[in-house]
């Protein structure tokens, strides 16, 4: 297997270091404090119980009915990826976005589910398994101790965001480093992946877009140095890279997610940037070396999707996002971004609370459409569509870079604490009405990001794909929601899960026509 990808950064002087007395003058060694979290003692949210153990990997396993039954014309396969494990050896991470990745897999087929479950083996996952502990420092974790404990150690793939599903491979995908490849149906890990295009230097970040129309996909990755370089990648419908071009940004951003529209790769920098000597030297992680400056405006940058060239640079007001749902040219030229829209970075600490099991910070994230003109990156609309918490907002895989009219994502139940649960139910958004339709599966329960999957034969038919944690039972469970029925009533079909699935992230949907 490949080396541990993800760039490196000098990390000299970590932990341990020297400071002079002020009263004695004399030289006194210093160890900060750890900034792993600490798993709470006094927990009251159900959802908690799904991360205060790694969780157990399962083989592909025959999934029973619970209830209802799988829709005849359902085929293919679903696939999930998170941090499914926070500890080692009693130590916890310091960020929900450093546990180790792993995949869940169901596939559908004429004779019936199936289901596996499998970390990643990364090599950092397969080292720190073997000594249980902690050995490699990550975005909100550094290893604890004196500072040769992270001298010119790499950042350690997580592999644990999203994942790409194309013809021969799964890739399980993460912010700063090469995605790895898996076995699409036993999900066993092939190792490291260049996209025969990439060093071991580079990153293919996690959201990459793939035009429904062409095959092609679009992604990035950041080269990080005293100033942040976006690297733009477009790649053939087997992933292979076909072109590059790169971009210096100022400073250094934090650039999760963008959006393909039309004929444009649009980007939004918000006004974050990493204080990048104490990153580096150990003194603090990553994600605490992030400083809120709101006088720099939310950057806009947008590119040509064929030369990869930059057509526009602009600024507009200063606003947080990790999500885009979608984004399209209107019928006058225009850019239609749609985004999860924060008010600050809160956002990232209320993310860093759940590794502990109780979230005492809040952050509200409410859907928003910008408007802007692409020759200038001028923004000349912005509308707050649904002032309501919510998050993971989604698309039809088809509609990619399209126009579009319904927004599938995670919202609260009515009448949940919005401060410390986690999302508890997932909705359909209609842009055309402004109505919302949640499916509120009950108390402590807790849906994963929702998957649209559309019946191939019948373009007016379809479902909605979630996984489900049952705080009450402490089990997971897939629900399938019929798309057009009320998502208010109950799933046409319940399958029981062999265990817990951990609260995740991103997934996706490959149909049976593409799969294995």
């Amino acid at each position: 297997m490949a080396r541990n990808s993800s760039p490196r950064l000098c990390r000299g002087f970590s932990h341990g270091r020297e400071i002079k007395s002020l009263e004695t003058g004399k030289i006194k060694s210093f160890f900060p404090p750890s900034n792993m979290t600490t798993i709470n003692s006094s927990l009251t949210r159900a959802w908690s119980k799904a991360i205060a153990l790694p969780a157990r990997e399962f083989s592909l396993t025959p999934l029973p009915i619970l209830s209802g039954k799988i829709p005849d014309r359902l085929r293919g396969s679903l696939y999930r990826n998170g941090p499914a494990s926070l500890e080692r050896g009693g130590d916890r991470v310091g960020h929900w976005f450093d546990g180790d990745g792993a995949i869940l897999g169901v596939h559908f087929t004429d004779t019936g589910a199936s289901a596996v479950y499998r970390y990643v083996q990364t090599e950092g996952y397969q080292q720190e398994t073997a000594a249980d502990a902690f050995l490699f420092p990550n975005y909100g974790t550094n290893v604890p101790g004196p500072f040769w404990n992270n001298w010119g150690k790499d950042v350690k793939n997580a592999a644990n965001t999203s994942v790409l599903a194309l013809s021969d491979k799964l890739l399980a995908l993460w912010e700063g480093g090469l995605p790895h490849a898996l076995d699409l149906k036993t999900l066993e890990t092939k190792g490291t992946d260049d996209l025969s295009g990439l060093d071991g230097n580079s990153s293919f970040s996690a959201h990459p877009k793939v035009d429904p129309n062409t095959g092609e996909i679009f992604n990035f990755g950041i080269s990080v140095g005293l100033n942040a370089t976006l690297n733009l990648y477009r790649c053939d419908s087997t992933g292979k890279i076909v072109k590059k071009a790169s971009t210096q940004l100022e400073g250094i951003p934090i650039v999760h997610d963008f959006v393909l529209a039309g004929q444009y790769l649009v980007f939004f920098l918000p006004p974050v940037r990493i204080n990048l000597l104490p990153a580096a030297l150990g003194f603090s992680s990553f994600s605490d070396s992030m400083e809120w400056k709101p006088e720099l405006g939310t950057q806009i940058l947008v590119f040509d999707r064929h030369t990869l060239s930059l057509v526009s640079r602009g600024t507009t007001d200063p606003w947080y996002q990790w999500h885009f749902t979608n984004a399209c040219i209107d019928k006058n030229g225009s850019v239609l971004v749609e985004l999860v829209r924060y008010e600050d970075f809160q956002t990232n600490q209320n993310l860093k609370e759940i590794a502990s099991g109780k979230i005492n910070t809040p952050a509200i994230g409410t859907l928003w459409q910008i408007t802007l003109h692409p020759q200038t990156a001028k923004v000349t609309g912005t509308e707050q569509l649904l002032d309501r918490k919510c998050e993971f907002p989604v698309v039809s895989q088809l509609e990619v870079g399209q126009p579009w009219r319904y927004t599938y994502l995670s919202v609260y139940r009515d009448g949940s604490d919005i401060t410390e649960e986690l999302f508890d139910a997932i909705a359909i958004f209609d842009r055309k009405t402004g109505d919302l339709s949640i499916a509120d599966m009950g108390e402590n329960r807790y849906p994963a990001e929702p998957i649209f999957v559309r019946d191939a034969e019948n373009e007016e038919r379809g479902w909605l794909l979630t996984v489900v944690y049952d705080g009450n039972t402490d089990n997971s469970e897939l629900q399938i929601y019929d798309r057009y029925k009320s998502i208010s009533a109950e799933p046409v079909c319940r399958l029981g899960l062999p265990g817990v699935i951990p609260h995740g992230f991103h997934g996706t949907w490959k149909p049976t026509a593409q799969t294995f």
